[in-house]
C-alpha cells in the first residue's frame, strides 16, 4: 500500500475488500474507450498514460467492466500495468453487454455471466479475478438465478470476492444470508442521482441513502458509480461558495462530500485526462466541516 494514502483529510484513509485493502478513492476505467464508451480512445497511449499514473498517484483500485468498449478499457489496463503490482485491486462487472447500436443491456443469465467472466480473467491476464460486482437490471431473469451463477464462479476459483451494483436493500439482504459480499457499487452523488433519469422499479422508491446506511451497519464498501453526476453538477451556490473556501474545483468539493458524507465510501471516478486524474486525487485532502456536508447536499437535492 503506497504511503501517499495517508494523506486523506477525512478518515480512513483505506478499507477492506474481504482480504483486500485499497485506498478510498479509486480508479473508474469507464472513460478509457472512445466517445460513448465504444471503440478506441482518441489517443491511446495517453489512455495508457492515465492509468500508470493513477496507481502513481496511490489508487490501487481499478474499476471496470469487459463490456466497456467493449473489450477496450480491459485491453488499455493490462498493455499500462501487466504485470500488476502486488497491492493493485482490479474490480469488475457482470450482468452487462453491449449492442451493436452501442445500447446497453442485460446480461443476467448464467452462460451470459460465466462468458463475461472468461472475457474479464482472458483480457485482464488473471488467474482469479480480485472483486466481481453482478450488476443488476431489471430483466426476465430472477436476481437469485443471477446470485447463484455468481456463487457457483466463486466455488470454482474464478472470483476471489462477490460485490453488488445498482441493488436494492432487499436485495443486498437476500445475498448476505447466501454468501459474502464485499462492496456494493449504486448511483450515489450529492445530487442524489442523475437529473430527468428516473429511479429503477426495483428500488420502490428507496431512498439511495437506505442501501448506503446497509453497507455502514454491515462494513461493506460503497463504489458510488457516476460520483460527479456525468458532469451535471449544476449552479449550486452553496457547492460554489464552499469550492471558493476551500481553493478547490465544484468537481473536487463533489468527490469531498462524498468522502466526508460516510467512512464507508470509495468514489470511483473517472477521466481520460491526466489533469482531472491529478484534480480528482487532490480532492482526498478537502476536509469538509458537517455543516457544509449537510448545506450542500441540501442545496442540490
Amino acid at each position: 500500500m503506497t504511503r501517499t494514502a495517508t494523506s486523506f483529510a477525512v478518515p480512513p484513509a483505506t478499507l477492506r475488500l474481504g482480504d483486500l485493502e485499497v485506498t478510498r478513492l479509486g480508479f473508474g476505467a469507464m472513460r478509457l474507450p472512445g466517445k460513448d464508451v465504444w471503440g478506441e480512445p482518441d489517443d491511446p497511449a495517453r489512455a495508457r498514460a492515465v492509468v500508470r499514473r493513477a496507481v502513481e498517484l496511490g489508487m490501487n483500485l481499478i474499476d471496470t467492466a469487459w463490456y466497456y468498449g467493449p473489450h477496450v478499457a480491459h485491453r488499455l489496463i493490462a498493455e499500462a500495468l501487466f504485470p500488476y503490482p502486488e497491492h493493485l485491486v482490479i474490480a469488475t462487472k457482470l450482468g452487462g453487454k453491449r449492442l451493436p447500436d452501442k445500447s446497453w443491456a442485460a446480461a443476467l443469465r448464467p452462460e451470459e455471466l460465466r462468458a463475461g467472466c472468461e472475457e474479464d480473467l482472458q483480457l485482464l491476464r488473471r488467474e482469479r479475478l480480485d472483486v466481481v460486482h453482478l450488476r443488476y437490471v431489471p430483466a426476465d431473469v430472477p436476481f437469485a438465478e443471477s446470485l447463484d451463477a455468481m456463487i457457483e464462479l466463486k466455488r470454482e476459483g474464478k472470483i476471489r470476492h462477490l460485490a453488488l451494483s445498482n441493488v436494492s436493500t432487499a436485495q443486498l439482504e437476500e445475498a448476505l444470508a447466501r454468501v459474502p459480499i464485499v462492496a456494493v457499487q449504486n448511483l450515489y452523488n450529492l445530487a442524489g442521482g442523475l437529473p430527468g433519469v428516473p429511479q429503477e422499479p426495483h428500488f420502490k422508491g428507496e431512498s439511495p441513502d437506505a442501501v448506503l446506511d446497509l453497507c455502514a451497519a454491515r462494513g461493506i464498501a460503497f463504489l458510488p458509480y457516476f460520483p460527479l453526476v456525468m458532469g451535471q453538477l449544476g449552479d449550486s451556490p452553496a457547492l460554489a461558495a464552499a469550492a471558493e473556501r476551500h481553493g478547490a474545483t465544484p468537481a473536487q468539493l463533489a468527490l469531498a462530500w462524498l468522502l466526508a458524507r460516510s467512512p464507508v465510501m470509495v468514489p470511483i471516478p473517472g477521466t481520460g485526462s491526466l489533469e482531472h486524474l491529478e484534480e480528482n486525487w487532490a480532492a482526498r485532502t478537502i476536509a469538509l466541516s458537517p455543516d457544509e456536508v449537510t448545506a450542500i447536499a441540501a442545496s442540490m437535492r
